[in-house]
C-alpha cells in the first residue's frame, strides 16, 4: 500500500471485504457498524458474534471463525493488550482478520501491524482523524517457494535404492 488515500469510505471498504470473503461464521470486536448490518441482512445465515474491546470471553475463544473484525477497539486498549488479543486472534480464533484503526488514538505504527504480519490495505481520511485498514489472510500470507515440494525432499531418487 502507498500513503495515498481511498477514494472509498471505510464503510464500503468493509462492505466490499465482507462481500469478497462472505464468512459463515464471523467475530467482531468492537462496535458495529452498518455495512456490517447491512451484510447481516443480506446473509442471514450468517452466525455473528460480537466482543467488547479487551480479552476475548472464553466461550468466543475457544471457537475459530472464518473473518475476525477489530473495529474502533485498539483505541481503547494499551498497546500490550492490543497486540495480545490482535496475535492471539490471529493465532488461534481465526484465518482472515481485518482490523480498522486510528493510528494516532490508539498510538500504533504500521509497523506493529506489519511485525503481526498484517498488510496495509487503505487509508481514510475524514477531516483530521485518519483511519487505516489492515488485513490478513492465512491462505495468502506467505507465497510458496517453487523449492518447496516432494521433488526435492528425501533425496527420492534414492528411494528404494540403499538401506542404512
Amino acid at each position: 500500500m502507498t500513503d495515498a488515500v481511498s477514494l472509498r469510505t471505510p464503510q464500503q471498504a468493509l462492505a466490499a471485504l465482507l462481500e469478497r470473503f462472505a464468512p459463515r461464521t464471523l467475530l467482531l470486536v468492537g462496535t458495529r457498524f452498518p455495512a456490517l448490518d447491512a451484510f447481516a441482512k443480506a446473509h442471514p445465515q450468517t452466525h455473528i458474534e460480537v466482543a467488547a474491546p479487551g480479552p476475548l470471553p472464553a466461550p468466543l475463544a475457544a471457537q475459530r471463525f472464518e473473518l475476525a473484525l477489530l473495529v474502533d477497539c485498539l483505541e481503547h486498549l494499551p498497546k500490550r493488550q492490543g497486540l495480545e488479543l490482535l496475535g492471539g486472534i490471529r493465532n488461534l480464533n481465526a484465518s482472515r482478520v481485518a482490523v480498522l484503526a486510528d493510528l494516532a488514538a490508539c498510538g500504533w505504527h504500521d509497523t506493529d501491524f506489519f511485525s503481526l504480519a498484517l498488510s496495509a490495505s487503505e487509508k481514510f481520511t475524514r477531516d483530521e482523524q485518519v483511519l487505516s485498514l489492515f488485513t490478513y489472510d492465512l491462505h495468502d500470507y506467505k507465497q510458496v517457494p517453487d523449492w518447496l515440494n516432494a521433488r526435492f525432499w528425501a533425496n527420492p531418487e534414492n528411494f528404494g535404492k540403499y538401506w542404512w
